[in-house]
């Protein structure tokens, strides 16, 4: 069967995302694996089903490229671009996702803002690791500097271990030197590190703003692949009014025979 698709991208996170609400598109852990492919297929770091929904003015599916179901903060921001560029929602719009109902905003034609669904609770693990979810779970570590030549073998060693085996979790390496957020992030799924993850970006902020005590932020944070910017408002380890904006972009479009 021949279907179309389009590549989007926020800050290097790139996705195909499939338009499936006039075509009953087979949704299998093989097909998601295959497109997903960089050598076999079209290549991304994850795929996403657009869906019509009676309520909401789309529903988005999100798949890891391994197959399985997630929380994605750049992919729901390209999703919502997508949708406002298919004239599926105005600019400001609300759609469901994996974890549930959010709210967005096409902000100009390069940047997009999503809530994310809290409250969100931090666990304190020492003084420089933390552990929270933040529409999926997340690792992060404080360390002095991010560019370091074994991140992957150090972050597997944390994805991998006793506790976090079964289910998974993304590890994130954050440095906050002269208050500059830099992070990588190695995403459980993609199982290799990704120039950006959107909710690792907002876990390393919140984190950061329970590290420096924090009662409410805005705060720029520093990918591979660009910035994107996380505000919160923070009531002792709880954080709520979660905002993640940046900015998101049409590749191609094209077709696939499946």
């Amino acid at each position: 069967m021949i279907t179309n698709f389009y590549k989007y991208q926020g800050t290097g996170n790139d996705f195909i995302i499939i338009d499936s609400r006039n075509i009953n598109f087979d949704v299998s852990e093989n097909v998601i694996k295959k497109i997903s492919d960089r050598k076999f297929g079209i290549g991304s770091d994850g795929v996403i089903i657009i869906k019509n929904h009676i309520e909401f003015h789309f529903e988005m599916q999100f798949y890891n490229p391994d197959g399985s179901k997630s929380f994605c903060g750049n992919g729901s921001r390209c999703a919502v671009l997508f949708s406002y560029h298919m004239g599926i929602s105005p600019r400001k719009c609300s759609f469901l996702t994996n974890d549930g109902v959010h709210q967005a905003e096409v902000l100009d034609d390069k940047n997009v803002k999503i809530n994310i669904i809290g409250p969100v609770k931090i666990k304190e693990l020492s003084s420089i690791d933390y552990e929270l979810n933040t529409g999926s779970p997340h690792y992060i570590k404080f360390v002095d500097d991010v560019d370091v030549d074994d991140f992957v073998t150090k972050s597997q060693l944390i994805r991998n271990n006793n506790v976090y085996k079964h289910k998974g979790i993304n590890v994130n390496f954050v440095s906050d030197k002269q208050n500059d957020i830099y992070i990588r992030t190695y995403e459980r799924g993609v199982e290799n590190e990704t120039l950006s993850c959107g909710s690792g970006v907002t876990a390393a902020a919140i984190a950061y703003g329970f590290k420096n005590g924090l009662d409410s932020g805005e705060i720029v944070v520093f990918t591979k692949g660009g910035d994107l910017t996380v505000s919160f408002d923070r009531t002792n380890e709880v954080f709520e009014n979660i905002f993640l904006t940046g900015p998101a972009k049409f590749v191609f479009r094209g077709e696939i025979d499946l």
